[in-house]
């Protein structure tokens, strides 16, 4: 991957607003796995992971991940995020 496309995706995870959550495939159209490849390679701490989850609502990161997303008011529908109510409307 270019140092472009890893910048383009990490802006679009930078620009995630506290309280919503954005897909994989919506940080990378086209190419969600590769929005995990960057995230799993990076270790910036201005880089809001936790804002980043399944299309479905699930976590990758368990209740870690849960614990952050409840702290900035993210409502869960049992174990999964409610994407219809916390998923950032298309960049």
């Amino acid at each position: 991957m270019s140092p472009a496309g890893r910048d383009r995706i990490l802006g679009r995870i930078r620009a995630i607003p506290e309280g919503f959550v954005r897909s994989y495939g919506d940080v990378s159209p086209g190419a969600p796995r590769l929005a995990g490849t960057v995230l799993s390679a990076t270790d910036d701490a201005s880089v809001p992971w936790h804002r980043v989850v399944r299309a479905d609502g699930s976590l990758a990161k368990g209740s870690r991940q849960r614990t952050l997303l409840e702290a900035e008011g993210v409502p869960f529908r049992g174990q999964r995020v409610d994407m219809r109510a916390a998923r950032l409307p298309d960049l």
